[in-house]
């Protein structure tokens, strides 16, 4: 966005390139604790209390802490890209404002609307499979929740997360950091109550050709539980998306990141192998089972008892109700920012007159979200995980991948406090592993074709485009609009 002489959002702004406009704008009260808070609340949630006995289905053993490590691997590498392009361009929308600039130059304003158009899809529908597990725990403490009551239930629970939302910024990070401080009680507790009780034999005794890698068995295990473990790791960049709220961001933002991922991997591996060193993973994988769909209550039950269960059941669907809140937080921003540019519809740019966030952008995700809840509650998660999971991954993943290498040349002199560690070795890793995550996706959705879905959804984002840019009248229809606002007068661009 650009902003006026002096303005924040200037060249010569104190806040630096990039920052938003202070008439209209965000606010910076996002501090490093907040920031990194929020990401490791998105990311956790209800996620691993959920996909544990996936994975474990995923990979047929307790061999499926692979998945988890090699989720923790994409998303280091991935967090990397991100934590270099955030540090550089700290705007509202996240991935929007890093493909805006990289691909400007060749394909006018196609890359960023496309992704805004599959965001919007997206976000939400991660949010979503967060209130279906909220509904799914709940469900251990009323077992005899049935179907009608528990979309009712999960319903209200997304009309409260959208209620509490609408307000400032600065009791929205007061919020988040209470509903942090309740999830890593909540995990803390699960690992430890496994601690107390734990088995070797049960976590480290594999069935037979368990890494037998000459064989599809083993590999398709392997995608699958690549899918569950990065979608278990999502969140990281929620921060990103709130870059023009994040203090000092040059520094904040990488950080946050960089220490949210890290502490969750060190949560997940310890809750996993935990996990399976006090539930035999049988018990998991047969859908009648209360380990299948409630595994921490199943690990509290039996080390702890009935009521601690009960009490540690109840964090748990706090934690849930916390992810669904912090990643709407950051995902209604990301219209944002392509509304004040014309890349999007216009009225999303609009912010609340008084406690200055999107209005339409929260309650458009708000509704989304309900809709995915009730598909989900009438589907298979796994799938569900898949198939969102491959909608993001051309237009946010690997696009975003090659922007940083499209940007470090076409704007070699844009100011990075943060320049990604051993480049461009994680950038590779990254794509590998995207790539890896989509090709095996009809593979582990038989008979739901989540790729051809995905592409469907791209090319109808592409006639959308198109309608919407003859109307623009911009490019293919318009010149190209060159707009290099994160680069000084003093820093040339490479054209």
């Amino acid at each position: 966005m650009s902003g006026s002489p002096g303005s924040p959002g200037s060249p010569g702004s104190p806040l630096g390139p990039g920052s938003p406009p202070s008439e209209g704008g965000f606010v910076r009260r996002v501090g490093l604790f907040q920031a990194t808070a929020i990401n490791m609340s998105q990311m956790c949630g209800i996620g691993p209390f959920v996909t544990i006995p996936l994975m474990v289905s995923a990979f047929g053993g307790p061999q499926a802490v692979i998945g988890f490590v090699a989720g923790a691997v994409l998303a280091l590498c991935d967090g990397l890209v991100w934590a270099e392009l955030g540090a550089a361009m700290p705007g509202s929308g996240g991935s929007y404002v890093y493909l805006r600039q990289a691909f400007q130059y060749r394909t006018g304003r196609l890359m960023p609307f496309l992704f805004v158009w599959t965001a919007m899809l997206f976000i939400p529908l991660i949010m979503s499979t967060g209130v279906v597990g909220f509904v799914q725990y709940l469900g251990y403490l009323a077992p005899g929740l049935g179907q009608t009551s528990g979309d009712l239930i999960g319903l209200g629970i997304i009309a409260l997360v959208v209620l509490l939302l609408w307000r400032g910024i600065e009791h929205i990070a007061r919020i988040t950091a209470v509903m942090w401080t309740v999830m890593i009680a909540s995990v803390l507790l699960v690992i430890v109550a496994a601690a107390s009780d734990f088995s070797p034999h049960l976590a480290f005794t594999y069935p037979a050709h368990a890494f037998d890698l000459t064989g599809d068995h083993f590999w398709l295990g392997f995608a699958a539980g690549l899918t569950i473990g990065i979608y278990d790791y999502l969140g990281y960049n929620t921060t990103a998306y709130m870059g023009a709220e994040i203090k000092d961001p040059g520094r904040t933002l990488p950080r946050s990141i960089l220490y949210s991922i890290v502490g969750i991997m060190a949560i997940y591996l310890l809750l996993q192998i935990g996990t399976l060193g006090v539930v035999d993973w049988h018990r998991m994988t047969n859908p009648d089972d209360i380990a299948s769909t409630s595994v921490a209550s199943a690990v509290l039950e039996k080390t702890w008892g009935k009521g601690a269960a009960d009490t540690v059941t109840v964090l748990i669907l706090i934690t849930a109700f916390a992810s669904v809140f912090t990643g709407l937080l950051g995902g209604s921003r990301v219209p944002y920012d392509a509304a004040r540019d014309r890349v999007f519809f216009r009225p999303y740019e609009k912010l609340h007159p008084k406690h200055r966030f999107p209005m339409l952008g929260l309650a458009t995700m708000g509704v989304i979200t309900a809709i995915g809840f009730l598909i989900g509650r009438h589907t298979d998660l796994a799938t569900l995980i898949q198939l969102l999971t491959t909608v993001m991954v051309i237009v946010q993943a690997l696009a975003q991948i090659v922007a940083l290498t499209v940007l470090r040349r076409r704007q070699p002199t844009l100011k990075r406090p943060y320049r990604m560690w051993f480049y461009p070795v994680p950038s590779i890793v990254a794509f590998a592993g995207w790539c890896v995550i989509y090709g095996y996706a009809d593979r582990n959705s038989p008979g739901r074709h989540p790729i051809e879905w995905s592409l469907a959804w791209l090319a109808l984002g592409c006639v959308a485009f198109l309608l919407w840019a003859r109307l623009e009248k911009v490019w293919p229809f318009g010149r190209r609009e060159i707009t290099e606002e994160y680069v000084t007068p003093e820093s040339p661009v490479a054209v």
